[in-house]
């Protein structure tokens, strides 16, 4: 937790016009030590105590809407320019079950570089990367045939599975969040929720799902595809703990936003999922077998 921390603490920004003075960060202190972060004589940017904001001196600020979205995809061929060490940490907090730490991470992000999404695509692409190489996985052991059939299942999990479910749910969930849930203050600036951060909120629930529906279910696959009941309540409910977690992680995002009220109201859809769910297991319908026959068969 710390680790991750301390990690988006010491990250530095260049601006959007090219490289600028940077105000710097003093090696290995964390947030809430109580130092300031700035030169004595320094003033607090934003009327922070200890000037705890980190913005670039001479730049022109932080990029939103579409020219973050452009920068953001051109970042995504820049391998050497993406912190995979801190990625791979946010991935382990995730599968740990913790995405609180990630949120706490994407708090100080806000302080830091005054955005809440991430400008770094390196989650992104190890996840892209992670679901390719399991879809292959799944069609070299259950004997897909034929090259069109395989490139169906491994483009198809991960531009459409992936890549369009997370922009259809992105659009959705920030469109509900600016128009119903955002709150008008007086006083204070309007602020709405970026594209790029629901589409993180996205990343971050879909990477736990895809842990328990691809890795986890190749190897439970034996057990799951028997034909007794045992094995249909245990394959169901697989799938709805993948995707009440993916809707408990989303609630949290958009949680830590504090323009916004009623964020438990992206929890509604786990109503649906138990209904799903009960009628699947009484009914004796396998979604494990259902989904591989959808891609595989």
């Amino acid at each position: 937790h710390q680790l991750l921390l301390t990690r988006e603490w010491t990250t530095t920004m260049t601006s959007a016009g090219g490289d600028s003075t940077m105000i710097s960060i003093e090696s290995g202190e964390t947030p809430g030590s109580g130092r300031s972060y700035l030169p004595p004589s320094s003033p607090g940017i934003g009327g922070s105590r200890g000037g705890n904001f980190i913005l670039p001196l001479g730049g022109r600020g932080v990029n939103t809407g579409q020219n973050a979205i452009s920068e953001y995809l051109m970042r995504l061929v820049q391998f050497d320019q993406m912190d995979f060490q801190y990625t791979y940490s946010q991935m382990v907090s995730l599968c740990r079950f913790a995405p609180g730490e990630l949120y706490k991470a994407t708090q100080i992000r806000r302080k830091i570089k005054n955005q809440w999404a991430r400008d770094d695509p390196a989650f992104v692409a190890i996840l892209m990367g992670m679901i390719a190489i399991s879809s292959l996985a799944y069609c070299i052991t259950f004997g897909v045939h034929g090259i069109l059939h395989l490139l169906r299942v491994v483009v198809g999990s991960v531009v459409v599975d992936f890549l369009g479910t997370g922009c259809i749910m992105a659009t959705a969930t920030s469109f509900v969040a600016n128009r119903y849930l955002r709150v008008q203050r007086v006083m204070t600036t309007d602020q709405q929720v970026e594209w790029l951060y629901a589409f993180d909120i996205h990343c971050n629930g879909y990477f736990p799902l895809f842990v328990l529906l691809y890795p986890v279910q190749f190897f439970l696959t034996p057990l799951l595809l028997q034909s007794d009941f045992v094995a249909t309540v245990l394959a169901n409910s697989l799938y709805a703990f993948a995707f009440i977690y993916y809707h408990y992680v989303t609630v949290l995002g958009y949680s830590v936003l504090p323009f916004l009220r009623d964020q438990n109201r992206f929890f509604y859809p786990v109503g649906v999922i138990l209904i799903f769910y009960f009628f699947a297991c009484l009914l004796n319908f396998n979604a494990c077998k259902i989904m591989l026959n959808w891609y595989l068969g």
